[in-house]
């Protein structure tokens, strides 16, 4: 690897050359950009019901001069009486994705192999790289589900960890229960399996829960799942990991910084998941629109798989780049992939109903020119 200096300043080498991550355009800049003033918010998969009612209630109590519960107590405690596993097992970061990274400082060592998918969630990629480690994607099957057969067979190198996101960021399908169990059957013991829930919410109910999954396997593994997407906390940041070991957490916790998770956050969380009806009507409103957008979109003649998330990926037949300034002349902010051989599919949140339907009218404007 090259080494780079600055002014005499020796880099790291395995972060100065990391790829940038692909992250939606802020709102404030659609509105300058653009020149419209009413944006639809379509590229980070935030959830167009935002929270609870009792997550504000919740912050009126707020003392800011007051750092927040490094060990993040209150929330474990609710998570864990949630989910049925010991406090002890939960760790609490600034959004899942802190969660990633603290996985990877915790488990890898330079020169170390990690297993993922293309296209995927690219922190699964950029944190390992920032480790030193070498990554190894497999490209989905070529209707854009999970290629099982080769999954597996990348067992063989027994890497060191193996990120799959279930359902898939970015493309939406979640693997079923033979899937997740032939994937599992292969899956060394020395290797870290880490299952990215961040959509679980959104999936139908015949989708496994990876934490059910998992339990008995006897496999060092990871689950992640977040607040930002179905109980609609994206700018809040907190997101969770549940380890299969105390000692793994710990670690993990050691890999974070103290004092990660802010107090907002934190009161936020414990009241969201007191208002799991709340939630669970949110999630059913966007399912119900994501199967409109997804029939709309098939009725154009365009391909988008079949989705489990509060996203559609989809190929728009030309450039994403040129696609997404399209949309943005509308006032739509989409998010165009940028994974070699994906250059012409883009990404798009399930917004409100009012949104969509600017969204899918100008799609059909888009494919009329």
């Amino acid at each position: 690897m090259n080494e780079m200096t600055i002014a005499g300043i020796r880099l790291n080498p395995h972060v100065a050359a990391l790829p940038p991550y692909n992250a939606g355009m802020n709102i404030a800049v659609a509105r300058k950009l653009s020149g419209h003033d009413e944006i639809a918010a379509l590229a980070s998969n935030e959830n167009p019901h935002g929270c609870s009612p009792k997550v504000a209630a919740a912050l009126a109590g707020l003392d800011p001069s007051r750092y927040a519960d490094p060990a993040c107590v209150a929330l474990r405690a609710a998570l864990s009486a949630k989910l049925d596993v010991a406090p002890e097992r939960i760790v609490v970061g600034n959004g899942s994705e802190e969660m990633i990274a603290a996985i990877c400082r915790a488990a890898l060592q330079p020169g170390a192999s990690v297993v993922t998918v293309s296209p995927g969630f690219g922190l699964h990629e950029i944190e390992a790289l920032a480790n030193g480690a070498r990554v190894v994607k497999v490209p989905m099957a070529k209707d854009l589900g999970f290629d099982i057969d080769a999954i597996v067979a990348s067992m063989a190198e027994k890497p060191a960890i193996i990120f799959l996101s279930s359902p898939s960021n970015p493309v939406g399908p979640a693997l079923d229960h033979a899937a997740l169990s032939r994937i599992l059957a292969a899956v060394p013991k020395e290797t870290l399996f880490v299952l990215d829930e961040a959509y679980f919410e959104f999936t139908d109910g015949d989708t496994p829960d990876g934490l059910e999954a998992l339990r008995d396997t006897g496999l060092s593994h990871v689950v992640l799942r977040t607040f930002s997407k179905a109980y609609g906390l994206a700018g809040l940041r907190v997101g969770y990991a549940v380890a299969s070991d105390e000692r793994l957490a710990r670690t993990m916790t050691s890999a974070k910084t103290p004092f990660n998770v802010n107090a907002a956050a934190q009161i936020a969380a414990v009241a969201a998941l007191e208002d799991e009806e709340w939630m669970r009507r949110s999630v059913a409103a966007v399912k119900a629109e994501r199967e409109r957008m997804a029939a709309a979109i098939a009725a154009m003649g365009l391909f988008a798989p079949k989705s489990q998330t509060n996203f559609l990926f989809l190929d728009v037949r030309r450039d994403s780049q040129a696609a997404m300034e399209h949309f943005l002349s509308e006032g739509i902010i989409i998010k165009p992939w940028k994974e070699k051989g994906f250059e012409t599919f883009v990404r798009v949140t399930v917004g409100s109903p009012a949104d969509n339907d600017r969204f899918l009218a100008a799609l059909e404007r888009l494919l009329k020119a």
